[in-house]
């Protein structure tokens, strides 16, 4: 079986109301070519993250191949009434959530200043039936809702904190149906998705097998180095499988997640006056001679793999020979090797400078130290994953039309390094201009994110006397 012929089985309920025929799901796939993808979408997808492609591109194959069981399953839950009332209800209560949305826009979260809007959070999860909700001591907030008992652990995230600085206003203004502001789509919109499954679940008091962590973590952004998402994997072992719901749209499923190593050069030497101490090496010529070395390394361009110095900083006045200088450099890959390769490569150039400029003054003074201030890691779910089956198979049913598989840097990709099965998905609606002044959100069948999120949920933690668990726990731990 594959997704994109998958109603096999599947009776057709509508997420809106009703029931629809099996024969107008199955033409309404016939008739959807981007349902289908040839070879070389998948032979592209595995040349971006660096894995060998086997298969010739003339043939034709399914872009997610589907398990019977996992069909199966997904049927069980689609089929629950139970479950069509709940996504009848997300539907119903969606300007609701979206005047929430608005509301948690307004309660600003810069770079590790996430407080605020954590608490307000925390506030907001308590009420739709997690009163054990709670701030760990790097500031996420965490609710759980208990299964069973018998099954595993699915955390369900998205992020506090944006790109904007404290002194950024925040505040929501609407052009026709859009709503501007800094963040209202990366990821707020992530929030009050998350924020209407909870709700939706508590209210249909459907209970599941496994347990269901609900984080809004901090420290998505920037420098912040996934440090929310990696404090939760470090101090709940327990977690088998991850869903981050990150900004708007629906069109893709995140199953690969793009590594960054980010770091300080940060150069060292005497200083001194620039004529009466004339002949000392400089360290902001040792920068650059180090900077125009990176800017020659050729890298790969599958898998992809890219490379900046973002800032530079350094010297004392115009006519002092520097004593410091550091310039930040940002490398990035979609393979874990062609990273590494590159990070060897621009040390050596900066170790290459650096003996450069004490050879030209005759001096062994200058020194250069390489600082790490980022670290997300390369990661990858398979395809064949339920996790991955379960999002297309949700996609489907909810006709939201065609998707591709994603390669981003997003929460994802630390338990996908982890070999966790993990995903992104958008949290609905329509929107742009991400990380600018002038980020939109427009609520466009928005509903339709925090109901595929419910589906994924419900298919992978299994509902009690209806279906079994799809996520199975880690056995290694």
């Amino acid at each position: 079986m594959v997704v994109f012929s998958v109603i096999n089985g599947i009776a057709g309920h509508c997420a809106c109301g009703g029931i629809r025929k099996r024969s107008a799901i199955m033409n309404r796939l016939k008739s959807f070519p981007s349902l289908y993808a040839l070879t070389w979408l998948s032979s592209l997808f595995n040349l971006v993250i660096g894995l060998s492609v086997a298969e010739p591109l003339a043939a034709q194959q399914p872009l997610v191949p589907i398990d019977d069981e996992i069909a199966a399953k997904f049927t069980a839950v689609i089929d629950d009434p139970r479950v069509q009332q709940t996504l009848q209800l997300i539907e119903v209560q969606e300007p609701e959530y979206v005047q929430e949305h608005l509301r948690i826009t307004e309660v600003a979260a810069p770079p590790f200043m996430e407080q605020e809007r954590a608490e307000y959070y925390l506030g907001l999860m308590r009420e739709r039936g997690l009163p054990d909700t709670y701030i760990d001591d790097i500031g996420n907030v965490i609710g759980t809702l208990r299964g069973s008992g018998n099954g595993p652990t699915l955390l369900i995230a998205a992020h506090l904190d944006t790109v904007f600085p404290p002194e950024i206003d925040t505040t929501v203004s609407q052009e026709g149906e859009r709503y501007y502001a800094p963040g209202i789509g990366d990821d707020t919109r992530g929030l009050a998705a998350m924020l209407s499954v909870i709700g939706a679940l508590h209210e249909s008091e459907i209970e599941t097998t496994a347990d269901i962590m609900f984080s809004a973590n901090v420290g998505e952004e920037g420098l912040g180095d996934l440090r929310g998402i990696k404090a939760l994997f470090k101090d709940h072992p327990e977690i088998d499988g991850f869903i981050s719901i990150d900004g708007v749209r629906l069109q893709y499923i995140t199953t690969g997640g793009t590594g960054s190593r980010r770091f300080e050069f940060q150069f060292t030497g005497p200083g001194g006056h620039s004529f009466s101490a004339f002949g000392l090496p400089s360290a902001i010529h040792a920068l650059g001679r180090a900077i125009a070395k990176i800017a020659e390394l050729e890298t790969p361009q599958f898998p992809k793999t890219t490379f900046t110095v973002g800032t530079i900083t350094g010297g004392t006045s115009v006519n002092s020979i520097a004593a410091e200088a550091t310039f930040a450099i940002d490398m990035r890959s979609n393979n874990a090797e062609a990273l590494a390769r590159l990070e060897r490569e621009a040390k050596q150039a900066a170790l290459d400078a650096v003996s450069e400029e004490n050879q030209r003054w005759g001096s062994e003074v200058i020194d250069v130290e390489f600082v790490l201030i980022g670290d997300r890691p390369v990661g990858r779910t398979p395809v064949t994953s339920p996790i991955v089956q379960i999002a297309a198979l949700s996609f489907d049913y909810l006709e939201v039309g065609a998707i591709g598989l994603g390669i981003y840097s997003t929460d994802s990709n630390v338990p996908m390094s982890m070999n966790i099965p993990a995903i992104t998905l958008g949290g609905g609606g329509d929107g742009d201009g991400a990380h600018s002044p002038r980020e939109w959100f427009a609520p466009v069948d928005s509903h339709l994110g925090p109901q595929s999120v419910l589906l994924n949920v419900l298919t992978l933690a299994g509902i009690e006397g209806v279906s079994k668990p799809a996520l199975t726990e880690i056995d290694s731990r």
